[in-house]
């Protein structure tokens, strides 16, 4: 894991959070209104953000090729653009649905692209930040997935097929099949058994963090970890339109 990150929050801003909003899925079409949405609520807190941290599966399928990247989003990379050009960082963490990036958003738009969990200070309190895919004693299935799809061959020959072609498949798996999804159950497990709970406690006896902040549930979650630390799951843009804000001393899950 690489260096740990800080960010000074001077007063009258604020860290937002926001995850998995699957631009594309079921159809581009049909996920136009959230994605409209998605960008009045970018354009409204880049008055007061100190930094924005998206937190993966912002697309359902994204896979760069040497020259080519996925038509659409054009409201959503545009407004990107505009904010991080603003002077406004903005960090983007992959998730398993877009995890195919490969310099476009570094080149581009400016953003730091993460492919792991990456730890940050917010004034003193510490994060520890991710997607969540992969992470705990659950999500089997996409494990097992996750070793194909990041393998040099896949990608390899994946890239030799027609874009067309290639996106028609992934939107097969990602929106039908839900191989890639990793979600088995977009339900409640209880405080003991959510996994990626499980997953920070477990981090916690090597260090402590204030906050674990994750998607990929697809569930807003707030739970206690300890008298000190709470794990997050920041929900979705299809469902629950939920958000996180930090403050400088307190972190809220907010509906948009």
């Amino acid at each position: 894991m690489t260096k740990t990150n800080h960010i000074t929050i001077a007063e009258g801003k604020k860290i937002y959070f926001a995850s998995d909003n699957h631009l594309g899925a079921p159809t581009m079409e049909a996920s136009r209104p959230r994605e409209k949405k998605f960008v009045a609520w970018l354009d409204e807190i880049k008055h007061d953000a100190a930094a924005i941290f998206l937190l993966g599966d912002l697309f359902d399928f994204w896979f760069e090729y040497k020259t080519v990247v996925p038509k659409g989003f054009t409201r959503t990379l545009g407004k990107l653009a505009e904010i991080s050009d603003s002077g406004i960082p903005i960090h983007y963490f992959v998730g398993n649905h877009d995890l195919w990036m490969n310099g476009y958003f570094e080149e581009e738009l400016g953003i730091p692209v993460y492919h792991k969990p990456h730890e940050f200070t917010f004034n003193k309190y510490s994060f520890f930040i991710g997607h969540g895919d992969g992470l705990g004693p659950g999500d089997k299935g996409y494990k097992r997935m996750k070793k194909v799809f990041i393998s040099p061959f896949f990608k390899w020959l994946f890239k030799w097929g027609h874009p067309d072609i290639g996106m028609r498949i992934a939107q097969y798996f990602s929106v039908k099949n839900k191989m890639i999804s990793g979600n088995d159950d977009a339900t409640f497990l209880g405080e003991e058994n959510e996994w990626l709970a499980v997953y920070s406690r477990k981090k916690l006896e090597d260090k402590h963090r204030d906050f674990f902040v994750f998607g990929h549930r697809h569930l807003p979650l707030e739970i206690k970890l300890n008298e000190t630390s709470m794990y997050i799951n920041l929900g979705d843009w299809i469902q629950y339109y939920t958000y996180g804000v930090f403050d400088g001393e307190n972190f809220e899950l907010k509906r948009y």
